[in-house]
Parts: C-alpha cells; sequence; structure tokens
C-alpha cells in the first residue's frame, strides 16, 4: 500500500511542478527574447540564479515561509484578512487563515510544488531562450509578409522548432520528477507528512533500504523507478519527436 501511495504523490507531484515551470519558463524566455528588452545578462542570471542554490537551503528556507501560524504567507493572508474586500474573497473561497500548508493532505503537495517550481523555472528559461535563437529569423519575416498573425506564426513556426528543446527538458522534469526527495524530505519529514500526503518514491526507497534494512525490497524499488523513467522518456520522445530529415 505504501509503494501505491508513494507512486500516486510523486505522479501528482512531478505534474504539478513540472507543468507550471515550462509554461514560465517559455513565457520569460520570449520576453527576454524580445528585442526590445534591455539588460537581458541580468534577467537571465536572476531567473538561473535559483537553480544553483542549495536544494537543502532553499527547502528550509520554504519550509518557514509555508510555517504554522506564523510563517511569512501565513502572516500576510492574516493581514490581508482585516481588509473587508480579502474578507468576501477569503469566505468565498472558504479560506480561514492562518492555514496549515505543510500539514494539510491537499495543501501539502502544492505547497511544496511551489518551491519547486521556483527552483526550475530559470533553468527551463535558459534551455527555451537557447531554442529560440538558433530559429532563423527568415521565418518570421516570411511569415509576416504573408500576414500570419501571432498565434499562426506561435504554432506554426515556433513551437515546431523547439520541439528537440522541449523533449530534453520535459525528459529533464519527468526525471527529476519521479527522483524527487530533498524537497519533501525537508518540508514535510521523512513520513510524508499528515496522511502521507507528501511521502514520495524515493523517500519510500530511502526508508525501505536504509531505515528498515530490506535492502532487496529497495532495489526492486529502484528498478521500478528506472522503468518510469524510461517509459516516461519513451512517450515525450514520441510525441515531441523532430519530423527533420524524415522524408
Amino acid at each position: 500500500p505504501l509503494f501505491w501511495q508513494a507512486l500516486k504523490n510523486t505522479l501528482l507531484l512531478t505534474v504539478e511542478s513540472s507543468v507550471p515551470q515550462h509554461l514560465l519558463g517559455l513565457f520569460f524566455a520570449f520576453i527576454i527574447n524580445l528585442g526590445f528588452v534591455k539588460f537581458k545578462n541580468f534577467f537571465k542570471a536572476t531567473l538561473f540564479l535559483p537553480y544553483i542554490t542549495s536544494t537543502v537551503a532553499v527547502s528550509m528556507v520554504f519550509a518557514i515561509l509555508f510555517g504554522y501560524p506564523y510563517g511569512f504567507l501565513n502572516y500576510l493572508l492574516v493581514s490581508l484578512n482585516k481588509l473587508p474586500f480579502f474578507q468576501t474573497v477569503f469566505n468565498w473561497w472558504r479560506l480561514d487563515p492562518p492555514l496549515k500548508w505543510l500539514g494539510t493532505t491537499s495543501l501539502m503537495l502544492p505547497s511544496v510544488s511551489t518551491q519547486i517550481i521556483w527552483r526550475w523555472t530559470g533553468w527551463n528559461t535558459i534551455l527555451y531562450l537557447a531554442g529560440l535563437q538558433t530559429i532563423p529569423q527568415e521565418l518570421y519575416e516570411a511569415a509576416r509578409v504573408d500576414g500570419a498573425k501571432w498565434y499562426q506564426v506561435f504554432f506554426k513556426i515556433t513551437l515546431p522548432s523547439l520541439k528537440p528543446v522541449l523533449q530534453f527538458a520535459i525528459t529533464m522534469s519527468v526525471i527529476g520528477g519521479l527522483q524527487i526527495f530533498n524537497e519533501p524530505f525537508i518540508m514535510v519529514g521523512k513520513d510524508g507528512g499528515t496522511g502521507r500526503a507528501g511521502y514520495t518514491l524515493a523517500m519510500y526507497l530511502y526508508q525501505t533500504g536504509f531505515e528498515w534494512g530490506y535492502f532487496g525490497s529497495a532495489a526492486a524499488i529502484s528498478y521500478l523507478v528506472f522503468v518510469l523513467i524510461f517509459i516516461f522518456s519513451f512517450l515525450s520522445r514520441k510525441l515531441l519527436r523532430s519530423d527533420e530529415g524524415v522524408s
């Protein structure tokens, strides 16, 4: 039963953290790639900085940020709740600050995902920016001459040209998501928090082998993680394969 719960949590955490970081990465890459944007190197460095910071240190900071009842986020929500407009909004959403971000099963994974998104968005931004800069400008100029709309340019030129970069970025997200350990381990504890809602496959593997001493079972879990990574990587390669060079 623990394996299936850990697998479910891992897949949910992978989706919740991967989709936003790729969408944000594409958005920031498009913005930085615009010709009129100044201080591009500064923005690239700022976005990439979270990626090179210590995962342990960042996870501890986010655990304090989401702390109950005196975390910064709860302090902000409690302060806003004193205003009539936000009282109405919070009542409509059935929110009663302070919230147990890391102690409620429905809020735990989104809270952990926030830290992962913050850390990996810059990495994906740099990848997509590199991909955008390899697209020949002649294609865009020809599209403008033909009167193509911006969405036609995006879906007919930009997105197909970014397929190799998308495939690499999504594959890396899948590999990282299925092996996620540090963030939930530090933010919610080794047992996955309330109802084990933050329990991942890597945490289950760690406890099985190094706490409970079942090294054979831990090895079996690692093989299953490898199979899952292989399957999802194969699917992403098939779905995002480039047709260049194929007649």
